[in-house]
C-alpha cells in the first residue's frame, strides 16, 4: 500500500529507555494528539525499522505491545492500523480550537462577499456560470499532456514570464484582433488566474486611498470589493434599461476624486442590458475630460444570441484611458483559472511586477494547452457548439418562468449572457423566498446582495448555463412551490 506520508520517529540513543519502548511511546503520543487518526494504516515493520535505524524485531516488539494495549490492530494480509476503538485516555487531546493561541491581529475589514458552495440535492441558480459538463475534456487532456511532455523535455517547467507564456498571450491577442477589433500585440496582454485576479490587479494599479471608484448601483460585488481593498471609496452610479446612466457619473466627476469607472457594457452585470453606442462614446469622452480610467469587464463576450456582439469599448479607443478584462472561464471551466488583462505596455509591465508579489506566475502547462486550443480552432468550434446549447437553455428557462410563475415575475429576454434578470412582484419578499427555496431544493441569491450603497431591488439573477433543460424546468417548479408556500 502506497502512503502519502512518512511516520517520523527520532530515537534518543543516549536514553536508558529501550528503543522498542521509545517507538511505542512515540506512537501513543501521536495517537493521543490526533496526528494518527483511528483507522490510519501504519508502515510495515521492515519499512519503519529502516527509517528509524533499528532492527525489524525491535519494531515488531513495539507493534505487539501496542496491539496488546489496544492502540493498534493487525489485519491479516492488510497490515497494521490504528485501532478504531482506542483505550480510555486519562488526558484527552484538546480540541483543535482550544489548542490555538489567540488569533493574530488582522488589518482592514473583511470583504462583504458570500461564496455559494454546491449543496447536495439542491438545484442552484448561480450568477451565470457555464456547464462544465460541456467542456471539451478529452481534447484539453490531450493538449495538456502534449504541453507537459514538451515543457519537460525542453526544461520549461521552471519560472517564466509573470505576464504569462508568450504563446498564450499571442493566441489571446490574435483572438481579440479577429473577433473584437482590438488592435494590439502580446505586449498589451497579461495572463491572470481568472478575470477576478485581473480586476484585483486593475484596482491596485489604478486606485489608492482617497481615490473614488464609480460603479453602478447593481454590479459585480467581487469587483467592488477589490477596489475597496485597494483603498478606493465606492460611489454609486444610476442604472436603467440601457445600462449605466452618465449624468450621475458626471456629477461625481465634478465633485472630484474619481480615478476609475468599472463597467460591464456588453451584458451588464447583473441586469444583462447592453450599453448603447451613444453612451459608450460619451463615457469615453468623459474619461478624457475628467481623467479617469474605464475598467471594461467583458466577462462573457462570446455568448450573444440576437445579433453579432457589439465590439468592446477598447476596440476604437486604445488604452490611454481604458483597461480591458476578459476570461476563458466561461468558455471552458472556471477551474482552469485563465483570464487576461489588456492595457498599455507600461500598465502590463506593472501588472507583471504585482503578480510577482502574489504568486510569481501561472501554470505554464495549462497556458500552453489553452494556447493550442485557441490556435488549432478547437476553442472556436467549441464556442459555436455551446452557444447553440445555451440559446436553447435561455428559451427553456424563459418558458418555464412564464408557465410556472406567470404574473409573479417580470423579465426581458437578454440579448446575451448566461443569466436572466428577473424582477419579482413587490409583495414577494425575495430574501424570505431565498430562505424558503432551499427547503424546496432550489437555490437563488437575492439581487440585494449585488446592490451598492443601500440600493433596493426585488430582482434575482437566474443563471441558466450550468443546468440542462430538464434541470431548469425542475428548478423553476421547485421555485414555484417556494413562492406558493409563502
Amino acid at each position: 500500500m502506497l502512503r502519502p506520508w512518512d511516520l517520523r520517529i527520532v530515537l534518543d540513543r543516549a536514553s536508558g529507555t529501550p528503543a522498542w519502548l521509545q517507538i511505542a511511546n512515540a506512537m501513543i503520543e501521536a495517537i493521543r494528539r490526533g496526528r494518527l487518526a483511528p483507522g490510519t494504516a501504519l508502515p510495515g515493520t521492515r519499512d519503519l525499522a529502516a527509517r528509524v535505524g533499528v532492527n525489524r524485531k525491535t519494531v515488531q516488539q513495539s507493534y505487539d505491545e501496542l496491539i496488546a494495549q489496544g492502540w493498534l490492530t493487525a489485519e491479516p494480509t492488510r497490515g497494521t492500523f490504528v485501532s478504531a476503538e482506542l483505550p480510555v485516555m486519562n488526558e484527552q487531546p484538546a480540541p483543535a480550537a482550544a489548542r490555538q493561541v489567540a488569533d493574530p491581529p488582522l488589518r482592514r475589514i473583511a470583504p462583504d462577499l458570500t461564496v455559494a458552495l454546491p449543496r447536495a440535492g439542491v438545484l442552484s441558480f448561480d450568477d451565470g456560470a457555464p456547464d462544465t459538463r460541456l467542456m471539451p475534456a478529452e481534447f484539453l487532456a490531450r493538449a495538456w499532456r502534449r504541453a507537459l511532455l514538451d515543457a519537460s523535455r525542453r526544461n520549461r517547467l521552471g519560472y517564466g514570464d509573470p505576464r504569462g507564456s508568450p504563446a498564450l498571450r499571442e493566441a489571446v491577442a490574435e483572438m481579440l484582433r479577429a473577433d473584437r477589433g482590438l488592435d494590439f500585440t502580446a505586449d498589451n496582454i497579461c495572463i491572470t488566474r481568472g478575470s477576478q485576479m485581473a480586476i484585483f490587479l486593475a484596482a491596485r494599479l489604478l486606485t489608492d486611498g482617497g481615490d473614488k471608484l464609480a460603479i453602478e448601483t447593481l454590479s459585480y460585488p467581487p469587483a467592488r470589493e477589490a477596489f475597496r481593498a485597494a483603498g478606493a471609496a465606492v460611489v454609486s452610479v444610476g442604472l436603467d434599461e440601457q445600462g449605466m446612466t452618465l449624468e450621475p457619473l458626471e456629477a461625481h466627476c465634478r465633485a472630484g476624486g474619481v480615478r476609475a469607472v468599472y463597467v460591464t457594457p456588453h451584458h451588464q452585470f447583473p441586469t444583462t442590458v447592453v450599453l448603447p453606442q451613444q453612451r459608450r462614446i460619451l463615457l469615453l469622452a468623459m474619461a478624457e475630460t475628467y481623467g479617469f480610467t474605464v475598467v471594461e469587464d467583458d466577462y462573457d463576450h462570446e455568448f450573444h444570441f440576437s445579433h453579432r456582439p457589439m465590439l468592446p469599448l477598447a476596440s476604437g479607443h486604445g488604452f490611454s484611458r481604458l483597461v480591458y478584462i476578459g476570461s476563458l472561464s466561461k468558455l471552458l471551466s472556471p477551474s482552469l483559472r485563465i483570464g487576461y488583462l489588456v492595457a498599455a505596455p507600461s500598465v502590463i509591465a506593472r501588472a507583471g511586477a504585482e503578480i510577482c508579489l502574489i504568486d510569481r506566475q501561472g501554470d505554464p502547462v495549462t497556458e500552453a494547452a489553452a494556447a493550442e486550443l485557441m490556435t488549432s480552432g478547437a476553442l472556436k468550434s467549441h464556442t459555436r457548439k455551446v452557444l447553440r446549447i445555451y440559446a436553447r437553455r435561455r428559451e427553456s428557462l424563459a418558458a418555464a418562468l412564464r408557465a410556472e410563475l406567470g404574473g409573479a415575475v417580470d423579465f426581458a429576454m437578454p440579448q446575451g449572457g448566461l443569466a436572466l434578470w428577473v424582477n419579482f412582484s413587490p409583495e414577494i419578499d425575495v430574501a424570505a423566498l431565498a430562505a424558503r427555496a432551499l427547503g424546496h431544493g432550489v437555490g437563488i441569491v437575492p439581487g440585494q446582495a449585488l446592490a451598492t450603497n443601500g440600493f433596493k431591488t426585488n430582482g434575482v439573477r437566474l443563471g441558466f448555463g450550468s443546468m440542462d433543460e430538464a434541470e431548469l424546468r425542475e428548478a423553476v417548479k421547485r421555485l414555484k412551490r417556494a413562492v406558493d408556500s409563502g
